[in-house]
């Protein structure tokens, strides 16, 4: 596969300077952010975003999401997201992000023409800044930040474009955008410039029937557990179980796999836990034995005001 890696490589490179001489310059009303990843599989991006659209809602600012809403199907956009929206319609992600953010401050929307769900949210939202869910590789919209997020445990791995590795784009994309922030644990600070570690964080769990919070010190249940995770890095939801205490059976799905109510019983009476990622597929469900855990991405404030400052957005008094 590494002479088709080679020309991918080089079919990418040539994509990205024909549509950034098309596009880029053809600014929007208010800054756009993209966060996205050079690499395929799950990175973090969803609690990242999440983070920073609450850390600059805290600022005073309102923000839009727009997202592609891979998986869903909708026969209208762009799709404004609301509480009440369906998974299916607008996808697990962005209705993830929905659930966690104020009505008031912030407008998700999918569509997968992205500039189009951006003129979306700043008609119909006045945002002071849109954060694009991925998107780095979409380069007919036009980007005024781009933030690079790189999964820490997984790193480039053998550092080949598709089909010979997992990157979509090479390494030295990397040069050219504005923040690098790794997930997690790396060992990249020889071989990139890094601009912000986080961690994502277990917070609680949830009861997915009865919303019931348990504090994660407080949980009396069986510590034997099924963990059910349809993520780019399901491994990544049992470790992070694994160093809470439980013993793990896991069981992976392709990312954005849509789980079934069937999926969540076993024979064994042990605990179900899933993602919160998952949890929004289930808009109803009477499995008490069924329990989430909710998570969160923590980012630093000097990252925040780093970002404020490079879109040149003055905080409201």
């Amino acid at each position: 596969m590494w002479p088709v890696s080679l020309l991918f490589r080089f079919l990418a490179f040539f994509r990205r300077l024909v549509l950034r001489f098309y596009y880029q310059g053809k600014s929007f009303s208010s800054p756009v952010v993209v966060v996205g990843n050079i690499s395929v599989g799950g990175c973090g991006k969803t609690p990242l975003i999440i983070a920073l659209a609450n850390g600059l809602i805290d600022r005073g600012l309102t923000v839009g999401v727009v997202s592609r809403g891979y998986g869903a199907s909708s026969n209208n956009y762009p799709l404004q997201v609301m509480l009440d929206s369906k998974a299916s319609e607008c996808g697990d992600e962005p209705l993830l992000i929905r659930q966690n953010l104020p009505l008031d401050k912030c407008m998700v929307v999918v569509d997968p023409d992205r500039c189009r769900g951006v003129e979306y949210a700043l008609q119909n939202f006045s945002c002071d800044v849109v954060l694009c869910d991925d998107g780095l590789q979409h380069y007919r919209l036009h980007r005024d930040i781009e933030i690079a997020v790189i999964d820490g445990s997984r790193g480039f791995g053998n550092r080949h474009c598709l089909p010979a590795g997992p990157l979509r784009e090479p390494v030295s994309r990397l040069n050219s955008v504005d923040f690098v922030v790794v997930n997690g644990e790396h060992s990249l600070e020889n071989t990139i410039n890094i601009d912000e570690v986080f961690h994502i964080k277990p917070q609680h769990f949830r009861n997915l029937s009865s919303g019931e919070i348990v504090n994660l010190g407080d949980w009396s249940g069986a510590k034997t557990v099924f963990a059910l995770a349809a993520i780019g890095n399901p491994q990544r939801f049992a470790d992070t179980l694994e160093s809470l205490g439980f013993e793990v059976m896991l069981f992976s799905y392709d990312d954005h796999e849509v789980m079934t109510y069937s999926d969540l019983t076993f024979e064994d009476d042990y605990p179900v836990i899933i993602t919160s990622k998952d949890a929004v597929k289930f808009s109803s469900i009477d499995l008490s034995h069924v329990w989430v855990l909710d998570v969160e991405a923590d980012i630093s404030t000097n990252f925040l005001s780093d970002l404020l400052a490079a879109v040149d957005i003055s905080q409201p008094n």
